[in-house]
């Protein structure tokens, strides 16, 4: 329903940002990183938004990167895991160290988040690693589509699992990828993918 706000941050605490736009205050739950990115009060910020709605309560979330709301969506989509939860683990680590961390499968980064237990942690990774590979994209899937050729090899493949855990598409994964020498490790190729994406 908001995909986003645009104003005057007028109030800034640990998981919360307060951006007022025409007159309306939003207050909107946030991780620390986004946080610290806002800077201080009084200067005109940006935030993506997602509305949370339960019966019992309303929330507006809000992050400073597309990457960073994409990595929240899917985390509250693992079952036992809730938006408070989704920011403590963001507010650990960074969209792409996310992202990596989903990919190669290294559930214990997960644990180092307070609340976050060795079952959780492996049921986030195994929830989204399979929600990934239904979507992933293969060398011989490009190949026999006649789009662009994305060379193989498991570096190549964790990192076009991580580029789309950060949300983009089939076809900017692809294309970027294509790109890059990937005999790199992945997140290397994550990071020169990421660039290629942003100059389009």
């Amino acid at each position: 329903m908001i995909y986003s706000v645009r104003g005057k941050l007028t109030h800034k605490e640990p998981f919360l940002a307060v951006v007022e736009c025409a007159g309306v205050g939003y207050a909107c739950r946030t991780t620390c990183s986004t946080s610290a990115q806002l800077g201080e009060t009084g200067k005109e910020v940006y935030l993506y938004t997602y509305l949370h709605v339960r019966e019992d309560n309303v929330e507006l979330f809000g992050f400073y990167s597309m990457q960073e709301l994409n990595c929240f969506k899917m985390l509250i989509s693992v079952s036992g895991v809730g938006p408070k939860a989704a920011l403590s683990i963001l507010s650990d680590i960074d969209a792409q160290r996310f992202a990596l961390t989903v990919a190669s499968g290294d559930s214990k980064v997960f644990t180092k988040t307070k609340g976050v237990g060795p079952k959780l942690a492996q049921r986030i990774v195994l929830e989204l690693k399979d929600k990934i590979a239904k979507e992933s994209i293969t060398a011989s899937d490009i190949k026999s589509s006649g789009n662009i050729f994305v060379p193989e090899g498991d570096n190549c493949a964790e990192a076009v699992s991580a580029l789309m855990v950060l949300g983009f598409s089939q076809e900017e994964v692809a294309a970027a990828v294509s790109k890059i020498d990937t005999s790199l490790d992945t997140g290397e190729i994550v990071k020169q993918a990421l660039k290629i994406i942003g100059k389009k």
